[in-house]
């Protein structure tokens, strides 16, 4: 049914051997697309990502902030605006769960 296939990588560029056995796993797996990476480019991109959830390659940017409910000193994921409060992890964690 399936057939060895040569695809592109979009990183590399080289050519690669989608297997047969691989587009059956794909199949199974319910997998539309084909991979758009070679092995080694796959893998390298995995290690990359790994320990970020596979959502960011690098380190997130965290702003200084001080806690509008306790004054305590914070960091935040976003450039507080001054226009809305802002909390420390425990007060947003504590307000949270009031509601």
């Amino acid at each position: 049914m399936f057939s060895d296939r040569t695809l592109n990588c979009r990183d590399c560029g080289a050519d690669f051997v989608f297997t047969a056995r691989e587009q059956e796993f794909y199949a199974e797996k319910g997998f539309q697309n084909d991979p758009s990476r070679c092995p080694a480019c796959r893998a390298a991109r995995k290690q990359r990502t790994q320990g970020n959830d596979g959502y960011r390659s690098t380190q997130r940017q965290m702003y200084d902030a001080i806690c509008d409910n306790c004054g305590a000193a914070t960091q935040v994921p976003f450039q507080p605006s001054g226009t809305k409060p802002v909390y420390c992890r425990e007060c947003f964690q504590d307000i949270k769960n009031r509601y």
